[in-house]
């Protein structure tokens, strides 16, 4: 009989990612609160916190596409990623955890494209000469979530080559 994982159960993944999606939304309303937009408060020296708002998705790409086109398209990408979460085997631990992840993480920037028209982002990590995009927290849950995936489709064809 096969392990079943963690994260490949409902209940499990229903607690994550409402824990997920409420600290994302904590922190963008505290952002929202103190923060001032455009504005930067370093960390450290290659982070700072610094407040604009995203009206794309990632990288701000398609930022002059219809607000409700952006907001059905992260609804589609959180039923898809829903429906690959209950075809996984269940032994797939990584997988389940990204998957519960990118869903969070999608929920979160979906309540924010409902709530205020934009996602709200504050965290810019950036070099003298270079700076990154800036992202949130939901943003990091969907990257951490795509890493755990890849990492367990590596883990799990040297498995397989064994």
């Amino acid at each position: 009989m096969q392990k079943s994982a963690l994260f490949s159960r409902p209940v499990p993944v229903a607690i994550l990612i409402v824990v997920a999606v409420l600290l994302d939304q904590a922190i963008k309303a505290a952002v929202e609160l103190w923060l001032p937009y455009g504005e930067s408060v370093p960390v450290l020296p290659f982070l700072a916190l610094h407040r604009v708002y995203n009206y794309g998705v990632a990288f701000s790409l398609f930022s002059g596409v219809e607000r409700w086109a952006i907001i059905g398209l992260r609804i589609v990408v959180v039923a898809f990623v829903i429906w690959l979460w209950r075809k996984t085997p269940a032994d797939r631990f990584l997988t389940h955890l990204g998957y519960a992840l990118i869903i969070a993480g999608a929920i979160g920037n979906v309540i924010d494209g409902l709530v205020f028209g934009y996602v709200i982002d504050y965290v810019l990590f950036h070099l003298p000469a270079w700076s990154f995009a800036v992202f949130n927290l939901a943003d990091s849950f969907i990257t951490i979530g795509a890493g755990a995936i890849i990492l367990d489709e590596i883990l799990h064809m040297k498995k397989q080559d064994r």
